[in-house]
C-alpha cells in the first residue's frame, strides 16, 4: 500500500449497517495493511481544535523559566512539561527535537484508579490552557473508542470488548512543538522512526509534510491529512495483542527544507492507552498453523514501564 487510505467515522455510527460494515472493513483492511489510516467524522469541531492550537501555541511562547516550573521530576513525564532534547526514539542517543505537555486522564468515578495516575497540572499564567486541554482529551478519547469498536468487529470480538479497558485508560494527550532549527542538526531529526507503544493513537496536525510513514516494503510515504482529518495509528499494544495482524508501523517527523528551518511546527497526537491490568496476552482468533503466537504474556502496565525505560523517561 503506497497511499493512506480515507475513512469516514460517520458511516460507523450511522446507523445504516451497510454503511457500518463497510468502514469496519475498510479501517481493518488498512490496518492490516499499513497500520494508518486517516479519518473524516471524528468528534471535535472546528472551534474546538482553533482553541487548542491557540492555547498550545500561547504555552510554548512562554518564557523557558516559566514552563520549566511545570516539569514535575519523578513521575517520567507522564503529566506536564518536558523540555527540549529530553525524550529519544527506542534505540536511538540523540535527544528529538521538540518540546512538549501532557494531559493525562480526567478519572471521576474511581478513587482508586484516580490514585494509580499524578495528577493534571494547572498552567496558572493562562486561564484556560488546561479548561480547553480537558474539552479535546475527551472527544479524542470518544473517537477512539468508536474507531476500536469497529477494530473489535473485524477481530469477532464483540463491539464492546475494549470499553472496559479504556475506560479510565492511561491516555495520554501531548501537544508537541517542534521549534525553529537554528543550526545545522547532527543527527537529530524533529521526531526519530519509532512505533507508538499504546493501542491506537490519534494525530492532530499532520496537515503539512513532515509525518512519514514506512510502508511493509521499507518505503517512506508521506502521511498529510486534509484539514477535516485525525491520523490514526496501530500502536504496540494493539499489534502485540492481535500477533501483528494490525500492524504497527514505524513512522518519523523529519526536518523540513532548509528554506523553512525557521518555522514551528506543532502536531497534538492522543495516545490511546487501557488501564494498566488489561492483558496483551495474543488472542486466539489471531493465532494458526501459519501464524503461531510471536509474544509472551504481559499487561498493558507492565509494557508501559519497560517501554519508558527505553525512552530515557524513567530512569532505572
Amino acid at each position: 500500500m503506497n497511499v493512506i487510505p480515507s475513512v469516514n467515522l460517520k458511516d460507523f455510527v450511522s446507523g445504516d449497517p451497510i454503511r457500518k460494515q463497510k468502514f469496519i472493513d475498510e479501517i481493518g483492511k488498512a490496518y492490516e495493511e499499513i497500520g494508518f489510516v486517516a479519518l473524516k467524522g471524528h468528534f471535535l469541531d472546528d472551534s474546538l481544535v482553533d482553541d487548542l492550537y491557540g492555547e498550545v501555541k500561547n504555552f510554548f511562547s512562554l518564557p523557558t523559566e516559566v514552563k520549566q516550573k511545570y516539569e514535575i521530576p519523578g513521575i517520567g513525564g507522564q503529566r506536564g512539561y518536558v523540555s527540549f532534547g529530553k525524550e529519544s526514539a527506542k534505540g536511538q542517543k540523540q535527544g528529538d527535537l521538540k518540546e512538549f505537555w501532557h494531559f493525562g486522564q480526567y478519572v471521576e468515578d474511581d478513587p482508586v484508579r484516580a490514585k494509580e495516575y499524578p495528577e493534571n497540572v494547572q498552567v496558572t499564567e493562562l486561564p484556560r490552557f488546561n479548561e480547553v486541554g480537558k474539552e479535546a482529551y475527551i472527544m479524542l478519547e470518544k473517537t477512539a473508542k468508536y474507531v476500536l469498536r469497529a477494530l473489535a468487529l473485524h477481530l469477532d470480538l464483540e463491539e464492546t470488548y475494549f470499553d472496559n479497558y479504556i475506560h479510565n485508560g492511561n491516555s495520554i494527550l501531548r501537544p508537541i512543538h517542534y521549534p525553529p532549527i537554528l543550526e545545522e542538526p547532527k543527527d537529530a531529526v524533529r521526531a526519530a522512526a519509532h512505533g507508538d507503544i499504546n493501542l491506537i493513537t490519534l494525530l492532530m496536525g499532520a496537515q503539512g509534510r513532515g509525518l512519514q510513514v514506512q510502508n511493509h516494503k521499507g518505503e517512506w510515504l508521506d502521511a498529510i491529512a486534509e484539514p477535516d482529518e485525525l491520523m490514526i495509528n496501530v500502536g504496540d499494544m494493539l499489534s502485540r495483542h492481535t500477533n501483528n495482524k494490525l500492524k504497527s508501523t514505524i513512522h518519523r517527523v523529519v526536518n523540513p527544507p532548509r528554506e523553512l528551518w525557521g518555522t514551528s511546527r506543532y502536531s497534538i497526537p492522543f495516545f490511546m492507552h487501557p488501564i494498566s491490568e488489561m492483558k496483551l496476552d495474543v488472542l486466539d482468533s489471531c493465532i494458526d498453523e501459519n501464524n503461531p503466537k510471536q509474544y509472551d504474556d504481559i499487561t498493558a502496565g507492565e509494557f508501559l514501564t519497560e517501554r519508558l525505560i527505553e525512552l530515557g523517561l524513567i530512569k532505572k
